[in-house]
């Protein structure tokens, strides 16, 4: 009796650098950054943790690694143009990718070990303003606020109970409203109900108003007007 045919067995893809920083965005974006370790980031690529420090010295430079591939999709402002318009483009940019990897919010300004995606994207924003003829003070003051604003709104956007859609958020409104006091804060009552409720709402489109107030601010600051 002949026996069985030997079932083919796909070949394991290699593991490589790029593969293990790629598999640990992906998995800082479905469970976590708290919840990423060598161990479990082995098991996700269906190998042993010994494996991974082939590729990556330490835990620290796998974070590394994944805010710089986190800098590699935001767009760099783009030469020759109008530089509101150019940061206007880098600000919305930065907002999305964020969004798209909320965990990498508090560590984008804290890595000291920067890829060369994140001091590219610094060396273009920088190299944006100075073109604009930003003073290199004006320039770190613009820099800062800008961060400020996109880190800090992209955090509002991860962290503040509202839903995805409009009619999440309105009924996560309404069910704050209903359980506030009647009549005790008369302010946030008209807020809710004469906004936030009101159809259409999305706390997203506040990032345009905001983004263009500090766009003409900091045109008026650098122009000394």
């Amino acid at each position: 009796m002949a026996p069985p045919p030997k079932t083919a067995t796909k070949p394991r893809k290699p593991l490589s650098r790029d593969r293990v920083l790629h598999a640990g965005v992906a998995f800082a974006d479905e469970s976590g950054i708290a919840s990423l370790s060598m161990r479990r980031l082995g098991e996700a690529l269906g190998v042993e943790a010994m494996s991974l420090y082939n590729h990556v010295a330490n835990k620290d430079e796998l974070l590394d690694g994944m805010v710089d591939l986190v800098f590699g999709e935001i767009d760099l402002p783009a030469g020759g143009t109008d530089w509101k318009t150019a940061m206007g483009e880098r600000a919305r940019s930065a907002r999305q990718a964020l969004g798209r990897h909320p965990w990498a919010i508090a560590l984008m300004s804290t890595r000291t070990s920067p890829g060369p995606a994140t001091l590219r994207h610094h060396d273009a924003v920088i190299g944006a303003l100075r073109q604009a003829g930003f003073s290199l003070p004006m320039a770190a003051h613009a820099f800062s606020l800008l961060d400020s604003y996109i880190y800090g709104f992209a955090l509002q956007e991860a962290t503040l109970p509202l839903g995805e859609t409009a009619e999440e958020t309105a009924e996560v409104a309404k069910m704050m409203l209903a359980q506030l006091p009647t009549d005790a804060y008369p302010h946030l009552t008209e807020f809710s109900v004469g906004h936030v409720l009101q159809p259409g709402y999305n706390f997203g489109d506040e990032f345009a108003f905001g983004l263009d107030l500090i766009l003409d601010g900091l045109e008026r600051a650098r122009d000394g007007t």
